[in-house]
């Protein structure tokens, strides 16, 4: 954000007339488990949200990963929590700042159209990608301009805004100024060299002008003893870790608006329609409009909120954003989760190299799902993660398509299932207590520890989303997913016959034992394959009603419960749950000799 190398004040500076500090006394606790807070009323409630998405060119895989991560999180808190009013999801666009001119300019357009057509292409992509939200926020939106000006209003109110004379370099792309060290130089197309950011080599110009001022540097100690006393403030670790690490280092006052004469597409400062109010400042708002901010309802739902973002702009959410909320008597959010970007064949993503991948594009190529699934999948928030065709198609045809859907498959085929029920499970075949012996016992070691292993999934799965590790939920699933495998295959249901007195009892117990497997699995799959989960347990017979967390029984009759499912007849036959990929492979060989 707004870190000038050279800062001359022409306020008054420093501690003296600034307001007092709202004191940070230590993390909040919730009773609520994970994913959640209380509000006063102490109704649990959780509040999501993506960054706003900067609309000076289309969105990106990237993007599509921001706002799934937020919507798995919020899917996996309403199986948990149910009711639409526990728990709320708002993604949307920044539309204001030098960058959204500078563009509108280049293409012939007003902002406003420029805005109009991009945010359009941004609902568009969430809606064809089953992102879940309850609000989509546009920062040229009415609501939105009275919410950043009453928190102008109340920094200003608190002595915390002056004005002073701000020069240094700033980097339109970035919308923020660098600090010395942070610019560099490269060659220019004339034979020269032109300033560039150190880090994204985006071009810097020294700017030199009368800004308001926030007085950051006052914050510094609230900041630092909001994230020792919480460790969990910002996830993952490493991501907590770098943010101390920045505030052990000088923290000088943040310039928060921009001549007007040079930036006019934005919110006007109040009282002072010579300056525009900082784009940042301005966007980060949005999180409060959302909530109904100013009104006295945001309050209930503040300290519940989640902010799902890239590492990219870590500084502006967990620096810059606190302090803003500490100078106007608010909390810091709940949690920040921070992830990583993704590449493409090993490299950047950029428009120069022509390796920008359409999000819409593989949506279409691998399904809703299917995209989904390989994103979360792979996507691991402490590091980059890399993208390519050959890769995708591996993962869907291995853990959607051969291992889930040839599971299913097996269990509820015809031949081996023929009167389409969930069949009845034999204690005596699969005693609760391992190591019996007698003469109907067939149950051995290693399906009791598939028991084990799928009873505790639900608690497992639960605990990788409270760590922001959706990946290894996933990677828990796919493994169990496996293990049921081994077990139908170890048994080989398709040997035994029905009309065998000996076979049947233990013919029902496997696939039973193999639906309730696959009951677990499309249960826990819900919040990041929506679709194909839904496919997966209406086939089982599973009603919209019994799909909850809440209501997740894993193998009842194991542990002497009556099952509600047994001999229940299952639901209508589906066809493939998810077809092969490579059986349309034409097109990723013709793309490759092109």
């Amino acid at each position: 954000m707004l870190r000038a190398s050279v800062l001359r004040l022409l306020g008054r500076p420093g501690a003296s007339g600034g307001a007092r500090l709202l004191e940070y006394s230590g993390p909040r606790h919730y009773s609520s488990g994970p994913l959640g807070a209380r509000d006063d009323a102490g109704g649990a409630r959780a509040f999501f949200t993506t960054p706003i998405f900067y609309v000076n060119a289309a969105p990106h895989i990237g993007h599509l990963y921001s706002a799934l991560l937020a919507d798995a999180l919020c899917r996996h808190r309403r199986l948990r929590v149910p009711g639409a009013a526990a728990t709320r999801f708002s993604t949307g666009t920044d539309e204001h700042g030098l960058k959204i001119q500078q563009a509108a300019a280049a293409a012939g357009l007003a902002p406003t159209e420029l805005c109009d057509r991009v945010s359009a292409q941004f609902q568009q992509l969430f809606r064809e990608a089953g992102i879940s939200s309850t609000d989509f926020i546009r920062t040229t939106e009415a609501r939105h301009r009275i919410a950043v000006q009453h928190f102008w209003g109340l920094l200003e109110a608190r002595g915390l805004l002056y004005k002073g004379l701000y020069e240094g370099w700033y980097c339109a792309s970035e919308e923020c100024f660098l600090p010395e060290a942070k610019v560099t130089r490269q060659p220019s197309s004339s034979g020269g060299s032109c300033p560039v950011s150190l880090e994204s080599g985006h071009p810097v110009s020294w700017t030199k002008e009368e800004n308001y001022i926030f007085r950051l540097s006052q914050f510094r100690e609230p900041l630092q003893r909001w994230l020792r006393g919480d460790p969990q403030a910002i996830t993952p670790e490493p991501f907590h870790r770098a943010v101390l690490q920045w505030l052990e280092e000088e923290l000088p006052d943040l310039s928060v608006s921009r001549k007007s004469s040079h930036l006019h597409w934005g919110i006007p400062v109040p009282g002072d329609d010579s300056q525009t109010i900082y784009v940042w400042l301005d966007a980060l708002v949005n999180y409060l409009t959302v909530i109904g901010y100013p009104n006295a309802e945001f309050k209930s739902w503040w300290p519940t909120t989640s902010h799902i973002i890239g590492k990219d702009i870590l500084k502006f959410h967990a620096i810059y954003w606190p302090a803003l909320l500490l100078g106007a008597g608010m909390s810091p959010p709940h949690r920040i989760y921070v992830h990583s970007h993704w590449t493409v064949c090993g490299q950047k993503m950029s428009k120069s190299l022509g390796n920008v991948v359409d999000p819409r594009t593989c949506l279409d190529r691998y399904t809703v799902d299917g995209f989904r699934y390989f994103l979360l999948r792979q996507g691991v928030p402490n590091w980059d993660c890399d993208y390519y065709d050959e890769k995708v198609v591996k993962l869907l045809d291995s853990e959607l398509a051969d291992a889930l859907g040839g599971l299913l498959n097996r269990c509820t085929a015809q031949r081996i299932n023929p009167s389409g029920t969930y069949p009845v499970f034999c204690t005596a075949c699969f005693p609760s207590e391992a190591g019996l012996v007698g003469p109907s016992v067939r149950a051995q070691a290693e399906d009791y520890a598939l028991v084990n292993t799928v009873a505790t999934l639900p608690r497992q799965v639960a605990d990788h989303y409270e760590n922001f590790q959706i990946y290894k939920a996933l990677e828990a699933v796919s493994s169990c997913v496996r293990q049921t495998n081994g077990f139908v295959q170890r048994h080989a249901p398709w040997k035994l016959s029905w009309e065998s007195p000996v076979d049947a009892p233990w013919l029902g117990t496997v696939l039973h034992v193999a639906l309730e497997c696959l009951r677990v699995f499309g249960t826990l799959l819900q919040p990041v394959t929506p679709s194909l989960a839904d496919k997966l347990l209406s086939r089982l017979g599973v009603s919209a009603t019994e799909r909850g967390l809440g209501e997740l029984c894993f193998l009842p009759r194991f542990y002497g419960h009556p099952c509600p499912f047994e001999g229940r007849r299952l639901g209508p036959e589906i066809g493939l749950l998810f077809p092969r990929l490579d059986q349309s492979r034409a097109w990723l060989v013709k793309a490759h000799r092109t």
